[in-house]
């Protein structure tokens, strides 16, 4: 397919890592692009960057031997051979433009991604909702089955306390962003589609070019290969069918019946998930520290993947699942200060947000007692105007909702889209709750602490500059608890049907 509006050739060869000479990565700091630079800098290559603020990650990465600047400036680039930078990065970037003006080798964060993986069995790990965990899932199990992967992954993976590294094994995890067609770079051994849904119609403009996208993606896998799909979700069962169509080998995963891994059921265990499920005519039981029917999901997958696609031991696997701790800000607990609890989530489409909303609720309601306030930060005007009346039932099963004003990222200011557009509905579903939207990040906050009481969960979800806000509640809450609160409050990490413990 032709991609929409894509600046760089990721359908191209991958650049070999040896010819990349010196690389500077614009923006470095980020997600991603430090995950990048962390496995160019395992691999002995000379590692430069520059980034807009200071921060742990920068200290990271200086500590490791790469050369940070802060700021952008195209005196940056002296002895650079490779530039190498996301889509958030404009043509007008004073570093890329002087990198272009000088001819040097500009490649996109997934281009030397693949560079890096060259010589690996690769798998790339894709979908609208639920990669960030599936992949580290999949690390954590696979290491525990004693394949020591390579991994790249879009957030630090809690146990391994890095968002990347190069391993000793043969087997390369990367996540695989579909946001702006990139995925199509990797050529995995073993693609892995948690859904298929019409998120970043900004870039992609309609839903049936989105799902081109993944059709794209999954051709690229070998014949030779293997196609991991989610029952479940509409748009990743028509693609397996489509890959099975073609000859392609595929194993989907769900709930459903005619999954080729059928779970069977779910029972909630505090923060905790119990499931079995079948798969060739066998049973087998799925332990999970982490909660809701979406994590086991993604553990499913992350099973199939190392399993079927990789060939690990299936019991060691499990155990790896099983052991599992979370990524940070994918339901991560920061905190409990006078029995309520603070939950950071990314979440920043409306399934994500529904699915970890609806997990909130959930817990709160196993444990009996207590209220759910969500702090959600509607991220970028166009999945705003888009999908407004999809997050305001995402967000309906709470009890109280701080609307933050939407965080633009990449966008410039539309008239007429807000957070505002969320809240009118919101406010007109059924059911009690309050809402408050558009509020300063600080009255948000006062506004949690004040009102949260002792058996509260309190979720703090967004994509955007929302994620520093769950310490500020914390130390909020610390600061509004009196001495003459004194009510028995649930551990929602401890709480079962029978209630706390």
């Amino acid at each position: 397919m032709t991609l929409p509006d894509m600046r760089f050739d990721v359908t191209a060869p991958a650049t070999p890592l040896e010819d990349l000479g010196r690389v500077h990565l614009i923006a470095i700091g980020g997600a991603g692009m430090s995950a990048v630079a962390r496995l160019l800098l395992a691999r002995g290559v000379g590692v430069s960057g520059s980034d807009a603020a200071d921060g742990p990650a920068l200290q990271a990465l200086r500590d490791l031997g790469a050369r940070v600047h802060l700021g952008h400036d195209a005196a940056h680039l002296a002895g650079v051979d490779t530039v190498v930078v996301s889509s958030a990065i404009r043509e007008d970037n004073v570093e890329l433009a002087a990198a272009r003006a000088a001819e040097l080798r500009v490649l996109h964060r997934s281009q030397a991604l693949a560079s890096l993986m060259a010589g690996s069995r690769r798998v790339a790990v894709a979908g609208a909702n639920g990669k960030t965990t599936t992949t580290s899932m999949l690390v954590v199990a696979l290491d525990a089955a004693g394949e020591r992967p390579s991994y790249a992954c879009g957030a630090e993976i809690a146990q391994l306390a890095t968002n990347a590294a190069i391993g000793v094994g043969s087997v390369f995890v990367v996540e695989a962003d579909e946001s702006d067609g990139s995925f199509l770079a990797y050529r995995p051994d073993v693609a892995v589609v948690t859904n298929v849904q019409p998120d970043h119609l900004d870039f992609y403009g309609t839903a049936e070019r989105v799902e081109e996208a993944y059709a794209a993606f999954a051709a690229t896998v070998p014949a030779d290969g293997l196609v991991v799909a989610c029952f479940d979700d509409p748009g990743s069962r028509r693609l397996a069918q489509a890959v099975r169509s073609r000859g392609g080998a595929v194993v989907t995963y769900g709930y459903e019946v005619g999954a080729d891994l059928h779970v069977l059921s779910t029972e909630a265990d505090g923060l905790g998930t119990h499931s079995s499920f079948v798969l060739d005519g066998s049973l087998s039981t799925l332990e999970l520290l982490v909660p809701g029917p979406h994590n086991v999901m993604d553990a499913c997958a992350a099973y199939l993947a190392a399993v079927r696609g990789v060939g690990a031991d299936a019991d060691a696997v499990l155990a790896g699942l099983a052991s599992f701790s979370g990524a940070r800000r994918r339901f991560e607990v920061r905190g409990e200060v006078g029995g309520v609890t603070v939950v950071d989530d990314y979440a920043h489409n409306a399934p994500k947000v529904a699915a970890v909303v609806s997990t909130g609720a959930d817990l709160v309601r196993r444990a009996g007692s207590g209220s759910l306030h969500v702090i959600f930060q509607p991220h970028l005007y166009s999945r705003t105007r888009d999908f407004a009346v999809e997050f305001a039932h995402a967000l309906a099963p709470a009890d109280h909702v701080v609307l933050l004003d939407v965080y633009g990222a990449r966008e410039a200011p539309v008239d007429g889209i807000s957070s505002g557009l969320i809240g009118d509905p919101l406010r007109e579903l059924p059911g009690e709750r309050s809402v408050l939207v558009g509020p300063s990040r600080e009255d948000a906050v006062a506004a949690v602490a004040q009102r949260a009481r002792p058996g509260d969960l309190v979720l703090v979800v967004g994509a955007g500059d929302v994620t520093a806000l769950a310490p500020l509640v914390v130390d909020a809450l610390a600061g509004a608890r009196t001495a003459t609160d004194h009510r028995t409050t649930p551990d929602y990490r401890t709480t079962t049907d029978g209630g706390s413990r």
